[in-house]
This record gives C-alpha cells, structure tokens and sequence, in this order.
C-alpha cells in the first residue's frame, strides 16, 4: 500500500489520464465485444498507445527534421571533434555553439523517448493495480477492476504474467502453459520490431555520429541488446503490458518509416527550389564580364567614354576627300616631318634640279 502511494504521488498527474484513457476505449469496444470480453481489452490496450503516440507525433517529427538538419553541417561536428580531440570541454563548448546556430537542439532528438518512459511506468503501475478484490484503481471502479481481473485471450490472463508462481495462476483461472503460449509470440514480435525500428534508427543517423567510434559501437550494441531485452523482460510483464509494448514497438516501426518518407520529399522539393532559384539568375554573356554594383557600372562607363572620346579624336585628324593638306602633312595622313620629306627639303638636291632644266632647255 505504501509503495502505491509513493508512486501516485509521483506519477499522479500521468497515473489518471492514462487510466482515463483506458476506461474510455474499454467502454468503446466493450460496447461492440461485451465489457468481460477480453479482446476489447487488448483493443483497448492497443488505442491507448495508439491515443499517446498520436499527441507525441509532433516531437517525434521535430526530432527526425533535426537529425537531417544535423546531417547538412555534420563535416563540421566532425571537424570540430578533430581539432579539440584532447580538450573535452571546449569540444562541447564549441559544438553546442554551432547547434545553436544551426537551431539544433540535442534535447530535441530525445524528447519523444524521454517523455513515454513516465506514461510506460505509469501504465505498468495501472495494469499491475488490477488485483482481484480491490475496490478501485484510478478511474475504475471495482466492476471495471473485475472485468479485466478475469479477461484472457486465448486462456491468458491479461494481469498474470509467465513466471508467476503457478499457485497465484490458478487464483486466476489460468495456467502457464496458456501463458507461454500467449506470451512468447507477443515477446518474439515485440523483440522483432525493436530490432527492425533499432537498424532503421542506426541507417539515419547523420555520418558525423557514426564516426565517432563510441557512438557507432553504442549504436550496433543497443541494435542487438533492445530486442534481447524485450525478449527477456517479457517473462515477467503482465500480458497486458506485453500489448502495450507489441502496439508501441510495431507502431515506433511504421511511425520511423512513414515520418523519413515524408520528410525525404519535403527536402526533395526544397532542393528542387535551390535549383530553379539559381536557374533563374540572368547569367552574364560570353566575354561580357558580370557586373558587380555601382563602382563596376561607372568604371565601364568611363572606358567606354574614353574609347569613343579617341575614336572621334583619330576621325578628327583624316582630311576630308579632296580637301589640301595641312603644311607638314602628308596626304595619306602621316606624321609631318618624317624623314622622306627632310630628305625632298634638303638645298643640295634643289640646286641639282635647276641645273638640270637649264640644260634641257
């Protein structure tokens, strides 16, 4: 009695709700199946974690978005591990830094599994409550504690568990080899799923984490320990908790697959957007150089007012047709005072030529 109190008083805001939540799928299908009938319980069992699973959807999409945002800039983790591989504080320092930048938040990725283990507890404790006498257990009263007290599948009691002595199983109307053959199915499925959903985890996980040696041993180690411990564990869990552990392990399995198609699409298409947003930048034409702002555009500006300003001095300095030389010139428009016309200018050669036309004449 004490220790049921201490744990009501620590799991009483989970305690109700999820007993709550129970009592009001119980009268859902125990409306279709009978209220004693022992499959309306496993469904009930069933659309619990179905019901819980559904209100942590949004943190569990938060964390897959932020495990791909961790793949985009994982070199750098990387980087980060290298260059203070001998200083562990400023390493955490460092990364922390860079998360937050990145508007990462290590808490976020564990906040799905952090907040089912106070509802699994709470659960255990609801379902390990249902004892036969008893007057009440959170919302149910004591004709709801006798409804499940005597409901099986298959000849199994849903609040007995495999390894209970065998006297205390035929208290309940049951034995144990209709226990093993109820229970062990439920473990190896239950053992199967967490294995698949484990290696599923491990496949995502960005490339900086599986470098790091401890984080991949770590990883491949609960891959394989996970599914033994459900295995294990499950030899002495009421069958009732086995559901809950089948239903939630099958729907974390289809959940993981569903939640990284989604997101795959989601950045597929934003990829695609990247795309056509370079696509739509005018690129420059060949041999013109892109501008670069203002200070290019008045740079080209000034070349271009300094070659039209030499074009029209060069057209400037050609005489017209039919026009006369300037004195100094030559026709073709050559320099004046170039060396065949010093030479024509020269006294000697001007004397010569007189004498010459005297003689002729």
């Amino acid at each position: 009695m004490t220790r049921r109190c201490c744990v009501a008083d620590f799991f009483g805001f989970i305690l109700y709700p999820v007993s709550a939540i129970l009592w009001f799928w119980h009268k859902v299908f125990g409306f279709v199946l009978g209220p004693d009938n022992g499959f309306a319980w496993a469904l009930s069992v069933f659309f619990l974690v179905f019901t819980l699973r559904v209100v942590l959807l949004k943190p569990a999409i938060s964390q897959i978005r932020s495990a791909r945002k961790m793949q985009k800039f994982a070199p750098q983790i990387q980087k980060l591990r290298e260059k203070y591989k001998g200083d562990r504080q400023r390493q955490a320092q460092e990364m922390q830094k860079l998360q937050s930048e990145h508007g990462v938040s290590p808490l976020g990725g564990c906040l799905p599994a952090l907040l089912q283990i106070p509802v699994f507890l709470s659960l255990f404790h609801v379902l390990r409550s249902f004892q036969p006498g008893a007057q009440q257990n959170y919302v149910f009263d004591a004709e709801g504690v006798r409804s499940f007290v005597d409901a099986s599948i298959f000849g199994a009691k849903l609040s007995n568990w495999i390894t209970q002595p065998a006297e205390d199983l035929a208290a309940f109307g049951t034995d144990r080899t209709s226990m093993i053959i109820v229970g062990v199915p439920l473990m190896i499925i239950a053992s199967v799923a967490t294995y698949y959903t484990m290696r599923m985890s491990m496949r995502k996980q960005t490339d900086a984490a599986m470098a790091n040696p401890q984080s991949a041993m770590m990883a491949k180690f609960m891959m394989y320990v996970a599914p033994i411990g459900a295995l294990v564990s499950g030899w002495v869990l009421p069958i009732a908790v086995l559901l809950y552990w089948l239903a939630n392990n099958v729907w974390t399995l289809g959940q993981q697959h569903l939640l990284t198609k989604k997101i795959d699409r989601e950045q597929e298409r934003e990829r695609e957007r990247e795309i056509e947003a370079k696509k739509a930048v005018p690129r420059p034409k060949p041999g013109q150089k892109p501008k670069q702002g203002r200070t290019d555009d008045a740079e080209q500006a000034a070349e271009d007012e300094g070659v039209e300003g030499a074009e029209t001095a060069a057209a400037g300095s050609k005489p017209q047709p039919g026009a006369k030389p300037s004195n100094g010139q030559r026709p073709g428009g050559g320099k004046p005072g170039g060396k065949k016309n010093q030479q024509k200018n020269r006294p000697g050669k001007q004397a010569a030529s007189a004498k010459k036309s005297k003689k002729r004449r």
